[in-house]
């Protein structure tokens, strides 16, 4: 087999300055062609797993990954259409922007290049996908049969011609392009690391370690919430406040979790994981020293896709507990507000009405 690294001038663009890491017209569009070309050089080479490896080598890494996104789409497509089950994509979450940033480490690796910085970045990811994964599995959600019921409410309001073609458009193609845009910031690292080499950058230790407090955050507050519910599991079943578990009564009346981090911003978990991404976004543009870059399209779209799910998450809680609009008044959605006001405070005479309203019937989805 050739020496890997004769592969690197079809598969990576000559950067000479770390700005032109984030050029779009250099690092990307020259490289498009090859996406078109791949699933007949695939093809051709599909028994040959020498010939596939030279193929990965010499693809550039940016459009392999694209190509495996669109891969995936008519995939999860027909799946979730034959089943009626549209949360295929979902059972991939925690699984393809972990395993793109490692595509990225290990391409660059079997091309001699230096890897340090990928390196640190697929063992945060790495970290990330095994907490949410866990998390999801610990939910149900590869249980056969389960889905998420967002998409069972949306389907009930837009019919199943509109949900056809919300599958087709967004569910499976925009969440897995999504998916993958989010791990396009990891492809600029890469070129950085072509043009700086292999050490260090202040940048690199400061982001790696903000994204692993960021995956602590969320497993902590992922735990809370699991801990509450299973408390107030027990309690609905005795009407006993569970002794192995801290919580009030009055917590458990209230149908939703308001202590710990959840006392101080509504989705601490939510928070968290939006943070993640947009740091290794802005890790992108520091190591490319730019402002802006074309991968900002991938952190946007994933902050836009967390206020639209939330919105509906809170709609359906709003609709379901009587003091849930009281929560949101006192307490931010992601972030804390300056005047956060702990939900185990008396309630005014004003959001007493608030109550009193939801618990009659009077109060509505909306907010």
């Amino acid at each position: 087999m050739p020496d890997p690294r004769t592969f690197i001038d079809a598969a990576l663009p000559l950067v000479k300055s770390l700005p032109d890491c984030a050029d779009f017209s250099k690092t990307v569009e020259p490289f498009l062609p090859q996406l078109y070309d791949l699933p007949y050089r695939v093809a051709a080479h599909i028994t040959d797993p020498q010939g596939l490896q030279e193929i990965y080598l010499a693809t550039n890494p940016l459009i392999t990954s694209l190509a495996i996104a669109l891969f995936l789409t008519p995939l999860v497509l027909v799946v979730s259409e034959i089943n009626k089950n549209y949360s295929q994509v979902d059972r991939l979450w925690s699984i393809l922007p972990a395993a793109y940033n490692v595509h990225y480490a290990v391409w660059a690796r079997l091309n001699g290049l230096p890897t340090l910085r990928l390196d640190h970045l697929m063992a945060v990811s790495v970290l990330w996908s095994i907490r949410l994964t866990f998390n999801y599995w610990r939910k149900g959600g590869y249980t056969v049969g389960s889905e998420d019921y967002r998409w069972a409410i949306v389907k009930g309001y837009i019919g199943p011609v509109g949900m056809f073609v919300m599958n087709v458009a967004f569910i499976s193609l925009g969440q897995n392009i999504l998916l993958w845009l989010i791990s396009t910031p990891t492809y600029i690292l890469l070129l950085s690391s072509k043009v700086s080499g292999n050490e260090l950058s202040q940048y690199d230790t400061f982001f790696s370690r903000t994204m692993l407090v960021m995956v602590v955050i969320e497993f902590f507050a992922d735990q809370q919430q699991w801990n509450y519910h299973l408390a107030k599991d027990v309690y609905s079943k005795t009407a006993k406040v569970p002794s192995d578990h801290k919580y009030t009564r009055e917590q458990l009346d209230r149908g939703f979790n308001t202590s710990s981090l959840w006392s101080i911003s509504r989705h601490p978990n939510f928070l968290a994981e939006q943070s993640f991404w947009v740091c290794l976004y802005q890790w992108s543009c520091m190591e490319s020293w730019s402002y802006l870059n074309w991968t900002f399209a991938g952190a946007f779209g994933y902050l836009i896709l967390f206020q639209a799910s939330t919105w509906l998450t809170e709609l359906l809680s709003a609709g379901k507990y009587p003091e849930y609009k009281v929560y949101q008044e006192r307490v931010g959605k992601f972030l804390p507000k300056p005047n956060t006001k702990n939900m185990s405070a008396p309630l005014s005479d004003k959001e007493k009405k608030k109550v009193q309203e939801a618990k009659a019937g009077k109060g509505s989805l909306k907010r």
